[in-house]
């Protein structure tokens, strides 16, 4: 009796858990980037800085819940792309894997340049799956350095499309500010009250290293340990994990920090391929886990109450290195703060700029700490 009590507060344990996450609040962004010959520091800083963005939209809540953070990615004027599609490529979808948003940044090549800003945000607006709450927040930000007027398609009728769904068009032009209003990138975002910003895209991305971040790294490789795959290409992507790891360490081991901190957060999640989160996120029922012929090694020939308890486990372990981590965050954050650091004029703080805005606007609200 003592045992099956066990096994029901195990089972219970996954159908409540600690963090309110509201699925019915959304904020969607498309990223539409640029990959012309002259826009490597574009996607380098894009590369650099991806867990630093994402922190800044993990910063907001609404009525005190979390909002699913869902990204998708865009690529145009690429000449190494279809002329029949505009020179644009949907990348992903929406989604929530930021590994693989992650992954997917990485393999970007710049090649030529035949750049339709018109063309791609009307991609955008009608291939990607928006919301249609009214109090969700939906975002474009498309990042280039020619004439917003290109192509065929005409860059009003696409902003004002936007408009029409309630997605607010942000426009980052990489070059000076005033060349960006003579090519109208301003005029685009003003169709949808969005926000114009240039950008230094051939700054080099910059990163303050503290105290804190060899801690933070040693807790990351824990926090990976506590992820279980399950399911047909699930090794892969818990494969996938780890290099995207090492790839935000290739910029500096302040940037694995911030990814680190990302994995901490709400907005990070693997139910499509991590046993602990898919019970969690009733994905999966331990009746298919056990039958499930694509399972990690540490879930083989174990029974139903095995798995249940073993999942458990790593359930309350991860969410103890999370809670590590992000106490290690605020004082990592306080020693940035501190030190002295210049106005970037980066893809980052273009963007941090524009969602204090429109998030609030929404409703959205700082968390607090």
């Amino acid at each position: 009796m003592k045992y099956l009590m066990i096994i029901a507060i195990t089972l219970m344990a996954f159908t409540s858990p600690e963090k309110t996450i509201n699925s019915e609040n959304k904020i969607q962004i498309a990223l539409l980037l640029d990959t012309s010959n002259s826009m490597d520091g574009l996607i380098e800083q894009a590369k650099g800085k991806l867990w630093s963005i994402v922190n800044e939209f993990g910063r907001y809540e609404k009525d005190k819940n979390v909002p699913d953070l869902e990204i998708a990615l865009f690529e145009y004027g690429n000449d190494g792309l279809k002329a029949g599609d505009d020179w644009i490529r949907q990348i992903t979808a929406f989604t929530t894997d930021l590994d693989f948003i992650s992954e997917k940044l990485f393999e970007l090549r710049t090649y030529g340049g035949s750049e339709y800003c018109g063309a791609v945000i009307h991609d955008a607006n009608k291939s990607l799956e928006w919301s249609n709450r009214k109090d969700d927040l939906r975002l474009i930000f498309i990042a280039g350095n020619e004439g917003f007027n290109q192509g065929g398609f005409n860059y009003k009728d696409a902003c004002q499309e936007a408009k029409g769904k309630d997605i607010t068009v942000n426009t980052i032009f990489c070059g000076d500010y005033e060349q960006g209003i003579r090519e109208l990138w301003k005029e685009g975002a003003l169709i949808t009250n969005g926000k114009y910003i240039n950008i230094d895209q051939d700054r080099s991305v910059s990163y303050i290293e503290t105290p804190y971040d060899k801690d933070i790294d040693r807790l990351n490789d824990q926090l990976n340990d506590t992820y279980i795959w399950y399911g047909r290409g699930g090794a892969d992507k818990k494969i996938n994990q780890s290099r995207q790891d090492a790839n935000a360490s290739s910029f500096s081991p302040a940037n694995k920090a911030e990814r680190a901190v990302s994995k901490s957060s709400d907005n990070y999640k693997n139910a499509h391929w991590d046993a602990v989160d898919a019970i969690d996120e009733g994905n999966v029922e331990l009746d298919e886990l056990v039958k499930e012929e694509y399972i990690a090694p540490e879930l083989k020939n174990k029974s139903k109450e095995e798995i249940a308890i073993y999942l458990k486990e790593k359930k309350s372990e991860r969410e103890n290195i999370q809670k590590e981590i992000t106490a290690l965050n605020k004082k990592r954050m306080a020693y940035i703060s501190n030190q002295s650091k210049d106005n970037e004029n980066t893809l980052e703080s273009a963007i941090t700029l524009a969602v204090k805005e429109l998030a609030t606007a929404k409703g959205f609200r700082l968390k607090v700490q």
